[in-house]
């Protein structure tokens, strides 16, 4: 409330300090709202396109080893999986976009040679190499998507808590700012127009008083040439 503020001028200046710089981290953080959104919709392109890929790439491994199973049985399509020896191996590190920290996830081993599978020649098919083939993409389809849906949903939570920043010196610290301003400035105009009058009172009492002595002293002066 305006009214629990002091009007003085200390407490007009410091009000003025905090509009000044409030003003200046609203523009800022207005600019950082819009890069994060304009950052955002690239990421969201980006998503996009990967969640397509991701669902080809998942249709494409199903019906590979649909036929696999079809055409080689379930028997052989388990021992095939079940010879792997060397997995792939994920790693995380993270980069920095407009002070967002976000993941960035590189993956190793994934995709690998027919001799890297561990099944070798005689234990192969075409059938069994293209489900192994399939799945690999589709492995790494899934890293990327993890990679980017993370970091969609940070630069998501970052927007959302610059909004509420904005929004708060926006529309409730800044009013109050103003409003305070406002309420100190015409205070002390009033305080000022009050001492005004005051002087004003306290001169016309004093040259009133001024005027009735020289009538005195002059009232006096003509009784003594009277007398003399």
């Amino acid at each position: 409330m305006a009214e629990d503020v002091k009007p003085t001028r200390k407490n007009l200046m410091a009000i003025e300090d905090r509009i000044e710089l409030s003003e200046r981290g609203h523009d800022t953080l207005e600019q950082k709202r819009d890069g994060l959104i304009m950052e955002f919709m690239d990421i969201l392109d980006q998503a996009q396109d990967v969640r397509a890929n991701l669902n080809q790439d998942y249709e494409r491994a199903q019906n590979t080893i649909n036929m696999a199973r079809a055409m080689e049985g379930d028997v052989a399509v388990r021992g095939a999986a079940a010879a792997l020896k060397e997995y792939p191996e994920i790693t995380t590190q993270s980069k920095n976009i407009m002070g967002v920290v976000v993941p960035q996830i590189e993956s190793s081993r994934v995709k690998k040679s027919l001799d890297q599978r561990g099944y070798g020649l005689l234990g192969s098919s075409a059938r069994i190499d293209e489900a192994a083939d399939a799945y690999e993409e589709l492995l790494e389809s899934i890293i990327l998507a993890a990679e980017v849906e993370t970091a969609m949903k940070k630069m998501l939570e970052e927007i959302e808590t610059t909004k509420r920043r904005v929004n708060a010196l926006e529309f409730k610290l800044l009013p109050e700012l103003y409003e305070n301003q406002e309420y100190i400035e015409q205070k002390l105009e009033e305080q000022e127009r009050e001492e005004i009058f005051r002087l004003k009172k306290i001169k016309a009492k004093k040259e009133e008083e001024e005027k009735e002595e020289r009538a005195a002293a002059e009232e006096a002066e003509a009784e003594a040439a009277a007398a003399n």
